[in-house]
């Protein structure tokens, strides 16, 4: 069996690491095939943990669009298929990679395993592109790794075939507990932030930063890190809400490294990301997701994660009770964390190693 990874993000390259070496480690002949779409953020994170690509299909240029992504690789990825001529190819998430390196295997016959699958946010421009990425790639897959049930039903509702879908945990977790295995954190009265999605440019991003600034005056004891994405429609209103603020640190993006080492020395989240989401938990830190809907509701039925939307009034008060009564804090602090145990990536590779491709 040969298996072709097709990465092309930060985040998806962090959660697929565990399955290239998983399979490496079982003399699995793979290839590590990069799109490129996040270069400069992938490549330290290559050499911490020794994985790097055996083909870069250097597709970045600066402002690119979705249509340049995704054309790029489906024309690129087509002759590495050629050439690499695998079994499987494995995708990862709901990346713009994702969808074009899943329809590229189609195009070729060649079988797609999809790693993170089933998750759904039920609104196709939210998340935007990836819920539509993420149920494309479903249609396309012939192999489903779910993180968790809610995912495989999700699955199993859209008609994908129950014999085809595993359920696996999600592979962040392995990569989180060997990263944080690795380095050394006290905890403080801090609060990391994140915040960059699309669907909150604009009024929203607004109330997101209106909501930091009323809490950061009003806890001047905590201090609000956020590492600003640098796409201009998120530093253009950050800078102009949140700059001058004592207790509010805004500072470059992190690389995976440092951002473990920043969450897991802080008390509360405050994202409108996707894996912070599972990650945090694993420490006992609560999150409270800035969005008006999530594809992770397990953490919410669980008791990991406060959805409070984008309104600013519905943050600081979600936060505010986090910060004030420490009972309720506890019991997301203490709550199990949905998304897996850390040996996700051995469950993936033991179910294709049993597949006759």
């Amino acid at each position: 069996m040969k298996v072709l990874v097709s990465v092309g993000t930060r985040p998806e390259f962090i959660k697929i690491v565990p399955v290239i070496r998983e399979l490496k480690k079982r003399g699995i002949d793979t290839h590590f095939l990069y799109t490129g779409q996040h270069r400069d953020l992938c490549r330290p994170l290559f050499d911490f943990f020794a994985v790097h690509p055996d083909t870069d299909l250097d597709i970045m240029k600066d402002n690119q669009s979705i249509a340049h992504i995704t054309s790029s690789i489906l024309t690129r990825l087509d002759a590495a298929l050629d050439t690499v001529k695998p079994n499987l190819v494995i995708v990862h998430g709901d990346t713009s990679t994702t969808f074009a390196s899943s329809l590229a295997a189609f195009y070729k016959k060649i079988p797609v395993g999809h790693v993170e699958a089933g998750l759904r946010s039920h609104d196709r421009y939210s998340p935007f592109p990836e819920e539509m990425n993420r149920s494309l790639t479903a249609r396309i897959a012939a192999y489903h790794f779910a993180p968790t049930t809610h995912n495989r039903d999700n699955l199993l509702r859209e008609g994908i075939d129950p014999a085809a879908i595993f359920v696996t945990g999600n592979t962040v977790i392995d990569t989180v507990k060997l990263v944080a295995a690795k380095i050394k954190t006290q905890k403080k009265k801090q609060v990391l932030i994140t915040a960059h999605r699309r669907e909150n440019f604009g009024e929203p991003m607004r109330q997101i930063c209106g909501a930091i600034a009323e809490l950061a005056r009003t806890f001047p004891d905590r201090e609000f890190v956020y590492p600003v994405h640098p796409n201009p429609n998120v530093r253009s209103t950050v800078n102009a809400l949140l700059t001058g603020i004592n207790n509010v640190r805004l500072i470059e993006p992190l690389d995976y490294i440092a951002f473990i080492t920043e969450m897991t020395s802080s008390e509360l989240v405050l994202t409108d990301s996707g894996g912070i989401q599972e990650e945090a938990p694993a420490f006992g830190i609560p999150v409270i997701v800035m969005r008006r809907e999530t594809e992770r509701s397990e953490g919410v039925d669980a008791g990991t994660l406060i959805l409070a939307g984008t309104e600013q009034a519905d943050i600081v008060a979600a936060a505010k009770r986090l910060f004030t009564d420490p009972a309720y804090y506890a019991s997301f602090a203490k709550a199990t964390n949905p998304y897996g145990d850390g040996h996700a990536a051995e469950r993936i590779v033991d179910k294709l190693s049993i597949q006759t491709f």
